[in-house]
């Protein structure tokens, strides 16, 4: 019997309304496979949009002045600057808490109470000038991004269909690249022109980062995924290269993400309007260069797309220390900067290999995992190379090629065609066992 769906459109709709969960906290639960009919604005590829496009606001607008606000208002050298990355980078380490969490709130909830306290921790940032305020705000503010992070990526392999993920993570990328370019642009723009204060920018993008995730708590029912989610620690043999992949992920992200944009301002001599402008170039360049790189994993496979990714992160690695052992420039330099940047955008191919492997059950518990996984090197490896820093800074960048290449040898055992049972190249010569 044909029935109008009480938390849908007004249009018609036939499912078995008995089997839908009615307690009071779920009844705005929508069936995932009814909600792709929904209107576009309503659809949970829309919510996934603009979660994309609300993390970038607050997180982007605080690295784009961190640089400048540590070494300006609290004096910071390579050694603080690496253990405030340590401190920001123990929640991902824990990430594996948010499995204990989703016993009791949904992962949809979790993802945007998470986004919430990364907004209004970015927000006043500025009020803690020191190196205890610093790290403490740093922390929940990493709390938020990294609990929002694990969970994001769990959704986003839920909600979107194997054949469709590539492009679509592709354009989810493009979306939060274009966040970063307006909240850039508006900073390069209006940095000196009025004046800005740091408090006033890091109010005014945690503030909007909070309000869209307000917004979407409030406009967007509880979608539910086909596939109930296994809600314990799970360790599966069969994922070993993905767990693998992960953590070389995360040890080699580590000194792009806290060292190289530190170069720019410590060697270069960069002004806030000048890095941010650096990430502005960045962000374009993404805004039209991811769609086109998701349709390339689509047709090239995840094979290729990390084995062609490592092999220019390698170059791009090698050229840093050349800035330091052959004294290139800042054109090289801030050359460099964006098509590093430009490589890690493939990163998504990561995901995409999981997609394909996994059993749809293990994909919040897994991620969970991943993320941690990804985060073990990042406890303690920018405090450690902070401290190489001060004698060698060419040398961090020569261990991150290291680095990219045990990538690319992991990346050469990937299958043309991963899936269940392929996991790996060997899979096909081993008996293996499922777990």
């Amino acid at each position: 019997m044909k029935r109008a769906c009480p938390t849908g459109p007004p249009e018609v709709c036939s499912f078995p309304f008995d089997q839908v969960r009615r307690k009071p906290e779920d009844m705005r639960l929508v069936p995932l496979h009814i909600a792709r009919g929904y209107p576009f604005w309503r659809r949970p590829t829309t919510l996934l949009f603009l979660m994309a496009a609300a993390m970038p606001i607050a997180f982007s607008t605080w690295s784009a002045l961190l640089n400048n606000f540590v070494i300006e208002a609290a004096g910071f050298t390579g050694v603080e600057i690496g253990w405030l990355h340590t401190v920001r980078e123990i929640p991902g380490f824990f990430a594996i808490g948010v499995i204990g969490i989703i016993i009791f709130m949904r992962e949809q909830v979790l993802g945007l109470v998470s986004l919430v306290l990364l907004g209004v921790a970015t927000a006043i940032t500025a009020w803690f000038p020191s190196l205890g305020g610093l790290l403490t705000i740093t922390m929940l503010s990493s709390i938020g991004f990294h609990y929002y992070e694990t969970v994001n990526q769990s959704l986003q392999l839920q909600w979107i269909e194997k054949d469709k993920a590539p492009q679509t993570l592709g354009w989810i990328l493009s979306v939060g690249s274009g966040a970063s370019l307006v909240a850039y642009g508006l900073l390069v723009v209006t940095w000196k022109t009025f004046d800005l204060s740091y408090n006033f920018v890091y109010m005014t993008a945690g503030g909007t980062c909070a309000l869209i995730a307000i917004y979407c708590m409030l406009a967007f029912p509880q979608f539910e995924a086909p596939d109930p989610q296994v809600k314990q620690l799970i360790l599966r043999r069969r994922y070993w290269l993905y767990y693998l992949l992960q953590f070389m992920s995360g040890a080699r992200r580590q000194i792009f993400v806290v060292f190289a944009a530190f170069m720019m301002v410590e060697r270069f001599g960069f002004e806030v309007h000048e890095v941010t402008a650096l990430f502005l170039i960045n962000y374009a360049a993404n805004i039209v260069a991811a769609p086109l790189m998701g349709k390339a994993v689509a047709v090239w496979g995840e094979r290729r797309a990390l084995i062609f990714e490592y092999i220019g992160l390698i170059l791009v690695f090698l050229a840093y220390g050349g800035i330091y052992y052959l004294g290139w420039g800042v054109f090289i330099g801030a050359s460099l900067y964006v098509l590093n940047h430009l490589f890690f955008a493939l990163a998504f191919a990561i995901k995409t290999y999981f997609q394909k492997i996994a059993d749809p059950r293990d994909i919040a518990p897994t991620a969970a995992v991943a993320f941690t996984i990804n985060h073990i090197a990042a406890v303690f490896l920018p405090a450690l190379l902070g401290y190489l820093w001060i004698f060698s800074p060419g040398s961090v960048f020569l261990c991150a090629a290291g680095m990219a290449g045990t990538s690319l040898a992991l990346a050469l055992l990937i299958p043309r065609h991963p899936g269940p049972g392929n996991e790996t190249i060997f899979a096909g010569r081993l008996a293996a066992p499922a777990e």
